[in-house]
């Protein structure tokens, strides 16, 4: 038995669509992840509304992807959208326009569900073999960031939930409120690291990072970030996908591209043209979040010396999560 289902997910940036068939040995992808960038949450922070200009590109790759499932027979549909549109009070004239053009309307989803189905989507495909458990997922969006704790490898499963936490604090949202030039200047830099490490202090009341076996980075950020840190000219899915990289490597490319402008950003050639504003923010807050959960794990005696990038996050557990209920409707 299995079934065909599409997931989209819809964040402050980017908007991603995967059309995939699964079934109880796994999930077969059929459309691999199409991602643009649309800036949905340009200014939200700021004024809680989307703006007209955000919306025309976001609707503009709704009706893209519109087009390409309509190529499919679906089970089912899941479109899910996150931090900027939790945020925005004029929220209505976009679900009504997904629906109109998709036949679903947006699920949008508290940070505790986002981190969730993140989890899923990075532990699906986790070696447990090879990596300590638990496992510390964090997804850095551009309006949030989860960190989620679970798959203690005894007695909770490997895609299981422990704790978790979303912090009101992603890569557009730092740009906009603190990295006003370009380059950012080092009194902008001290007021975003502050503002970080206030977010971080709140998540860690509700997730023990002490306790991390594996560290695992997933979203745009974190895989371009690896990206520099592996010195690749282009992106390379295959190169950065499962990668094990020593956290001082990211520690470097974090601060040189932080401390980069717009222009020798671009001239690395990893870098998406949709995220060489917001970049730096994003660097900027893997660094904090590692350094963080690096010192937590060091007051108990262990050592954090690796982060494993993935590709594989929110989409992807939006798809199976859909598909694993979609198949115990059929049984």
């Amino acid at each position: 038995m299995a079934v065909t289902v599409a997931g989209i997910d819809c964040g402050t940036n980017s908007i991603r669509l995967m059309v995939a068939r699964v079934d109880g040995t796994g999930v077969t992808v059929l459309v691999p992840r199409i991602m643009r960038v649309v800036r949905l949450g340009q200014g939200v922070d700021k004024t809680r509304r989307f703006s007209q200009d955000a919306l025309q590109r976001t609707f503009a790759a709704i009706d893209e992807f519109a087009r390409i499932l309509n190529g499919y027979d679906l089970d089912g549909i899941r479109f899910v959208a996150t931090s900027a549109t939790r945020d925005a009070r004029n929220r209505n004239e976009f679900e009504d326009y997904v629906y109109s053009r998709l036949g679903v309307r947006p699920d949008v989803i508290p940070g505790e569900e986002e981190a969730r189905l993140s989890f899923l989507g990075a532990t699906s495909v986790v070696d447990t073999s090879a990596h300590q458990a638990p496992y510390l997922v964090m997804d850095l969006g551009g309006g949030s960031t989860e960190l989620v704790l679970g798959g203690d490898g005894r007695s909770v499963p490997v895609t299981d939930v422990s704790q978790a936490y979303s912090m009101d604090t992603g890569s557009v949202r730092i740009s906009e409120r603190h990295l006003l030039s370009d380059p950012p200047d080092d009194g902008q830099i001290a007021r975003a690291a502050d503002d970080v490490n206030a977010a971080i202090d709140t998540a860690c009341a509700a997730v023990d990072i002490s306790r991390t076996g594996t560290f695992i980075g997933v979203s745009g950020t974190v895989t371009t970030m690896a990206s520099v840190a592996l010195g690749l000219s282009t992106y390379d899915r295959d190169a950065v996908d499962g990668a094990l990289l020593d956290i001082s490597r990211i520690y470097e490319a974090d601060s040189a591209v932080l401390h980069m402008d717009r222009a020798q950003r671009g001239s690395l050639g990893v870098i998406h043209p949709g995220r060489l504003d917001v970049i730096g923010a994003g660097a900027l807050i893997f660094t904090e979040v590692l350094k963080r959960v690096s010192l937590s794990v060091q007051s108990r005696g262990r050592e954090l010396s690796t982060v494993m990038v993935s590709e594989h996050g929110l989409l992807d557990g939006i798809v199976r999560d859909l598909g694993i209920k979609l198949l115990a409707g059929k049984g």
